[in-house]
């Protein structure tokens, strides 16, 4: 039988109980992410999903309460809770060296019980098996515990609620992005009418494609647990992690891994859209797409801790990037499946994180002039012409298509754009766009050496001096004492900073050391740094950058402060979520998380910082 749309008056009406309490309480980033690089979810404090999308993570919100909180509590949907009767939380934790989510309940007269969540990842018949699918395995483990479950999804970005139908051990969703299916070996009818029920053994449920489980659910679900956790601990345990921070090092690469879009290459910035800069801000945007500037951060970071799969990938999907440009223009943004085009609108049926609206899908930063990104192209493309670990090393074709990257580098870097703060309403030549497009320059005179070119080596070289040079003297404000973040003024921002790492200056470079004081006085706020401080197009940035803040901690180390670097790393680990995520911002005075959650700048941050700042292993040896 078909049952019709979701009634809030069923509930009034005492047909199915209320929906978890906690739902509609004041939200927070205290969000735990699952995922398998095809589908993620995002899991709060109580043990309930309020974030996940489909069948990508730029596609429909199938769980959105996060963004909608706002709803009466008959009335809400987008989530899919576990609530244990007379009970709570007690704690929660990853699976260790896995993004398998297990969330304990328990009450003051001995009844507790475990939920295990997670996406299913592992290699079967020669491929990776990533389905858009959530699991959750109930555990009974003392006393009587009772759980009642509610699943609602939404549709059309909280417009809908899907058709639902009924069979013997599943719920149908008829959702328009992709048709879900519940299996479960759990009571089907008091799932439906969320009534709540005693577990006594343990329960399974699969939420995923509209197909039947080829196998009984117990083995099914058994067997997908665990060659999930051996799958991610096999990953993890390639990694070539600093003896210091290991565990927080380990989880932010897990979380960078997540942001990948394994089916094409794409890593999108964060899993989340129009999570808020700050209260109030109008500061909201969507992140689920792949900048070519965050994943460049995203691979030099994974790099330096070996993950190559995540660099091979990605440079798959460079490959195509470059192709269809054709050696002009390349859009600073694509969705994760390489489209360009993704026009800004809002969905006026979600209210927005505690109500701050609006929501945005689709992000106009797509056709902004940013310089930047022809840089971030060729160093992400560079280290695969001279690592014998890839699968596939760059060769001839790949170093001609690059140089047309290079080439349009060369016709631009002096011209105005957006800049990597993306700026709507105003452009300048910025100084960091200049510094990316000399490092198109450079890399490249690196990639011809190693394919033995010698007169393109030459070539580029002399193009990369020749643009230092001029970015030196365009830059430099002598009375500031300061490389200043646009050609003629004295505009102080953090990206500057990564001038030091991008090796476009020396550390021993007084400009450099001068530059660094002159910004860190302007842009720090206690044990934090703005991005800017300068009025944008919504004013003057309440928030401090996360990322900024590990830029800062890099400058410090490398200009021989490293004690203090070390000290803001330990403040800096301290802030992170429960998970041991980042989002975007943070505020100064209040130390509360803002900005789209897990941000992969901020996991960078993090392990970037690490692999700087660890004591040597040979110490312990």
């Amino acid at each position: 039988m078909t049952q019709p749309n979701h009634d809030p008056q069923s509930h009034a009406q005492g047909r199915s109980p209320e929906h978890p309490a906690h739902l509609g309480d004041y939200a927070n980033l205290e969000l735990w992410p699952i995922g398998n690089c095809q589908a993620s979810a995002l899991v709060d404090r109580h043990g309930t999903f309020t974030w996940a999308c489909i069948p990508r993570v730029d596609g429909d919100p199938v769980f959105c309460s996060l963004l909608d909180n706002g709803r009466s509590k008959e009335d809400a949907i987008g989530f899919w809770s576990i609530d244990m009767e007379g009970g709570s939380v007690a704690h929660q934790e990853y699976i260790r060296n896995t993004p398998i989510l297990k969330t304990t309940y328990a009450d003051d007269h001995g009844n507790s019980l475990e939920v295990l969540d997670f996406c299913p990842r592992y290699r079967d018949k020669g491929r990776i098996y990533r389905p858009v699918a959530f699991v959750r395995v109930v555990r009974p483990l003392s006393g009587s515990p009772r759980i009642r479950m509610a699943l609602r999804p939404s549709a059309e970005y909280g417009a809908q609620v899907p058709e639902r139908s009924f069979g013997s051990s599943h719920i149908t969703f008829k959702i328009p992005a992709m048709t879900m299916r519940l299996t479960t070996d759990a009571p089907i009818g008091l799932v439906q009418q969320e009534t709540a029920f005693r577990v006594e053994r343990q329960l399974h449920f699969f939420f995923g494609p509209d197909e039947s489980f080829s196998t009984s659910l117990e083995s099914g679900i058994g067997d997908m647990l665990s060659r999930t956790a051996k799958e991610w601990r096999h990953w993890v345990r390639g990694l070539a992690i600093p003896f210091e921070w290991q565990d927080a090092v380990i989880r932010a690469a897990i979380g960078l891994k997540l942001c990948q879009h394994e089916d094409t290459g794409a890593i999108v910035a964060a899993l989340t859209t129009s999570i808020p800069e700050h209260a109030d801000s109008g500061r909201n945007w969507d992140y689920r797409y792949c900048w070519i500037r965050d994943a460049y951060y995203t691979v030099q970071a994974l790099n330096r801790i070996g993950a190559l799969d995540v660099l091979e990938s990605y440079l798959g999907f460079l490959r195509n990037i470059v192709d269809n440009a054709k050696g002009g223009h390349i859009h600073p943004m694509f969705d994760v499946r390489g489209n360009p085009e993704l026009p800004e609108g809002e969905a006026e049926h979600l209210a927005g994180y505690r109500g701050m609206g609006p929501v945005r899908i689709g992000n106009a930063a797509w056709f902004q002039i940013q310089h930047d990104a022809y840089g971030q192209i060729v160093l992400s493309s560079a280290q695969a012409f001279a690592d014998r670990r890839l699968l596939r090393m760059s060769g001839m074709e790949d170093f001609r298509q690059l140089e047309k990257v290079g080439e349009r580098a060369l016709s631009v870097w002096d011209q105005p754009d957006a800049g990597l703060w993306e700026l709507r309403n105003s452009s300048h030549v910025h100084t960091y766009s200049a510094a990316m497009c000399w490092a198109a320059c450079d890399r490249l005179a690196h990639a011809a050496k190693e394919l033995g070119i010698e007169d393109r080596e030459k070539y580029w070289r002399e193009n990369a001096a020749r643009l230092r040079e001029e970015i030196l003297e365009k830059s430099w404000n002598k009375e500031e004492g300061l490389i200043s973040s646009t050609f003629g003024g004295k505009m102080r921002d953090a990206s500057i900073i990564q001038l030091l790492d991008l090796r476009f200056i020396s550390k021993d470079d007084p400009k450099i050391h001068s530059t660094l004081k002159v910004v860190e006085k302007s842009l720090r706020r206690g044990d934090h740094m703005l991005r800017y401080d300068s009025k944008d197009d919504f004013g003057v940035p309440h928030t401090a950058f996360n990322v900024a803040t590990f830029w800062l901690i890099e400058a410090l180390s490398l200009t021989g402060q490293t004690e203090e670097a070390r000290r803001l790393f330990e403040v800096m680990l301290d802030r992170r979520t429960g998970a041991g995520m980042l989002s975007e911002d943070i505020d100064p005075k209040s130390l509360e998380l803002w900005g789209n959650y897990p941000q992969t700048y901020s996991l960078v941050g993090i392990i970037n910082c690490a692999v700087m700042l660890t004591k040597s292993w040979n110490e312990y040896r």
